[in-house]
């Protein structure tokens, strides 16, 4: 007997992978795991209220807005999730308590507890295998045409973390392959706009590279994780200044 999984995404919900530019020139993938803070209406407000549902545990804000203007400078496609990651964290595995998670930071999230084993199959299936799918069908349609791919994930921080300051501004992530990255933090040495560190504020041991690992590190693609604190990113021009500057890292860093 088959078990009838719950229903995630209506009519009304739409497509849960937004891809944009996909025929852009550009050797850079862009990834925006956690560019949305919107929920599937099934779920309602997980039992969050609004000040929880619009912080950093719902999404990483800015990301997608820096993401966009990134993508249109280099002419590069952007594929992105168009949920919340409360409802599935689109950088961690099914196996991972952090793909569902039942708290985050100081909240509980009464919407994840307890949830069978078909529910969480429901999510899965829904929103995180859909996500992956899309990046290998554009990364297998790009190997076709002979253009080359490199995965750049963009994310941002917050500013204080469990009551912690964050000194990082920005941090260049990678996990086994550190060939992009180390080119990164090169010229980023040389032209310092930003406090910029490696694997901060997360690193590897965090789980956070899972994205770089399906698609990066399988595929023997060079491939970076960016995470920006989300205090420099809250408005346009703060975007478009730490876009330019990223712009400006990635090209100096190809070219070399």
């Amino acid at each position: 007997m088959v078990l009838a999984r719950p229903k995630i995404l209506s009519e009304a919900d739409g497509d849960c992978v937004g891809i944009e530019r996909i025929g852009g020139r550009s050797p850079v993938l862009l990834i925006c795991e956690h560019a949305s803070n919107a929920l599937p209406a099934v779920f309602g407000d997980l039992g969050l209220p609004n000040e929880a549902l619009s912080s950093h545990i719902a999404w990483d804000p800015g990301a997608l807005a820096v993401a966009r203007i990134l993508s249109e400078a280099l002419d590069a496609t952007l594929v992105y999730q168009r949920f919340s990651r409360l409802i599935y964290d689109c950088n961690r595995p099914p196996s991972s308590p952090g793909a569902m998670p039942e708290t985050s930071e100081i909240y509980a999230i009464p919407g994840n507890r307890d949830l069978s084993p078909e529910e969480r199959l429901a999510r899965t299936d829904s929103l995180y295998v859909p996500f992956h799918d899309a990046i290998r069908g554009l990364i297998r349609d790009r190997r076709a045409r002979g253009q080359d791919s490199i995965i750049v994930t963009m994310h941002s921080f917050t500013p204080v973390y469990h009551g912690r300051e964050r000194a990082v501004e920005l941090g260049i992530l990678h996990d086994e392959d550190s060939r992009l990255a180390d080119r990164m933090l090169e010229m980023a040495a040389h032209a310092p706009l930003y406090r910029t560190e490696r694997n901060e504020p997360y690193g590897p041991e965090d789980g956070v590279t899972h994205t770089l690992i399906l698609h990066g590190l399988s595929n023997g693609l060079r491939n970076v994780m960016i995470e920006v604190r989300n205090d420099l990113i809250a408005d346009d021009t703060g975007q478009r200044v730490l876009a330019d500057y990223l712009k400006g890292l990635l090209q100096q860093s190809l070219d070399a």
